[in-house]
C-alpha cells in the first residue's frame, strides 16, 4: 500500500486510513424495548490513534490502532454509548481484528480479512464478525448480561474512502423475551482532524 501507511516506524497497512478524529450526525440506532423497538437518531465522535505494534508468541506481529467512540442521542444530547477498543492488522495473512469493550460488562473479539487496495485513496472495506459460541472470534459477557441481555453474535462493516467513513453494525441479542433481536447501528462520518 505504499509508504503512506508507515507512521513513526510502524507499517499500519490498511489501518492507516482510520487514523484521525471522525464526526457524524446521521446515525440511526435500532434498539430493543420491552414492548417493541425504538429508533434513535444520534451523533458521534470516534478518535483513532496509532498504538505501534505488538509481537505475539515471538511469531506474529500486529499493527495496532486504538479508538474511543462516544455516541449521543440527538433528542437530548445524552451519551448512550461509550466504547473503547483496538483494530489490529496482521500483514502475514491480511487478517483484521476489532477488539472492544462497552461499560455494560461485554467484550468482543471480532475478526475477518481485508482485500487491500493499491493506495489509501481507494475504498477500504473492513468486515469483521464474532459469535458467542466461537473459540476464535468470540464474545465475553458478565453474568447479568448473559442471563438478561445475552449477545449472540456481532458483525461490523466499516468503509473508508478518503475522509468519509460509513459503517453498519449488527448485534444479535436475546432480550425482553425477544430471540435474536437485531440491534443495529448505521452512520456516516467525516474526518475532522
Amino acid at each position: 500500500m505504499g509508504s503512506a501507511t508507515v507512521i513513526e516506524g510502524t507499517d499500519y497497512g490498511p489501518l492507516a486510513a482510520l487514523v484521525g478524529v471522525w464526526q457524524g450526525d446521521k446515525g440511526i440506532d435500532r434498539a430493543p424495548e420491552p414492548d417493541g423497538e425504538e429508533r434513535n437518531p444520534y451523533y458521534e465522535v470516534i478518535s483513532f490513534e496509532t498504538a505501534g505494534d505488538v509481537t505475539n508468541a515471538e511469531q506474529q506481529t500486529l499493527s495496532v490502532v486504538r479508538y474511543h467512540q462516544v455516541v449521543s442521542r440527538k433528542s437530548n444530547d445524552e451519551v448512550f454509548h461509550d466504547q473503547v477498543g483496538y483494530w489490529l492488522w496482521d500483514p502475514a495473512d491480511n487478517t483484521i481484528v476489532e477488539t472492544f469493550t462497552i461499560p455494560r460488562g461485554v467484550a468482543v473479539v471480532a475478526g475477518g480479512t481485508l482485500g487491500s487496495p493499491a493506495s489509501l485513496d481507494e475504498e477500504l472495506v473492513f468486515k469483521v464478525t464474532a459469535d458467542a459460541e466461537s473459540a476464535e472470534f468470540g464474545i465475553a459477557q458478565a453474568g447479568f448480561m448473559f442471563r438478561q441481555a445475552r449477545t449472540l453474535a456481532f458483525s461490523h462493516t466499516l468503509t473508508v474512502q478518503g475522509d468519509t467513513m460509513t459503517y453498519s453494525e449488527s448485534t444479535l441479542l436475546d432480550i425482553y423475551d425477544k430471540k435474536s433481536f437485531d440491534h443495529s447501528d448505521v452512520n456516516t462520518l467525516r474526518r475532522v482532524g
